[in-house]
């Protein structure tokens, strides 16, 4: 008598992967996306209470994508095989985001602009600096996280962004850097370090347009608040 060797999981996997090839991830709760990822790197384990006590100890389904390797695999049911599909989707919808932007014009696309810059930073749990480097048309040539952790005029060096800009042959400039709290209002230091990297590039022949601070579903616009144009102008007295 042949025995069934069919596993607890099996017919509910199949019913996931079903209904998001019918009609996407609409119907889909939190919890059931990162159990069909988990299901991508464990092909004989039902992975749905993985899934819950995933979200429930990082909180949200974007924290969940954020954790690290080490911290995912400290739930029950997550290895180093079957994180395999969290972690790839994520760098997967980073490089698309990115890719979209290379060579278009982020001051005419802001919304592609944001929508890389809310993706890629507004769910860390440090602070990290971004910058977008542009050609002289304002395409995006490349982007590139060049600092993390606490940002202080101390640790956001302007000789090494000017160095970035130049290796890169960048006409312009975009900042970026996210606060983990949520609250996308700058501080004392953020104004400095943005005065300190104007004056900089300016040296340089390299033109500053922006620095955006990501928060939780907003940002604080240095461009819109009028401090781009006022550092410029106290760089030319």
């Amino acid at each position: 008598m042949e025995k069934n060797t069919s596993h607890k999981g099996k017919g509910h996997r199949k019913r996931l992967r079903e209904k998001f090839l019918d009609s996407g991830l609409g119907g889909f709760l939190d919890y059931e996306v990162i159990e069909l990822l988990l299901t991508l790197g464990t092909p004989r384990k039902d992975c749905k209470q993985a899934a819950k006590d995933a979200l429930e100890k990082f909180k949200t389904f974007q924290a969940v994508f954020e954790a690290s390797s080490e911290e995912l695999q400290e739930i029950k049911g997550i290895g180093p095989s079957n994180l395999l599909g969290i972690k790839l989707i994520k760098a997967v919808a980073d490089r698309y985001l990115e890719k979209k932007l290379i060579q278009r014009d982020p001051i005419n696309n802001s919304k592609e602009l944001f929508d890389y810059l809310y993706h890629n930073m507004r769910d860390r749990n440090r602070e990290c600096f971004k910058v977008i480097f542009l050609d002289a048309k304002n395409k995006v040539i490349t982007t590139e996280t060049l600092f993390e952790g606490t940002l202080t005029a101390s640790s956001v060096y302007p000789r090494e962004v000017v160095a970035a800009a130049l290796s890169h042959h960048s006409a312009a400039l975009i900042f970026a850097h996210n606060h983990p709290s949520g609250d996308p209002k700058p501080s004392a230091e953020d104004i400095a370090i943005t005065r300190q990297l104007v004056f900089a590039c300016k040296v340089m022949g390299i033109t500053v347009h922006e620095h955006l601070v990501i928060g939780n579903n907003t940002y604080f616009s240095f461009a819109d608040q009028g401090y781009i144009a006022k550092m410029n102008r106290e760089s030319e007295q």
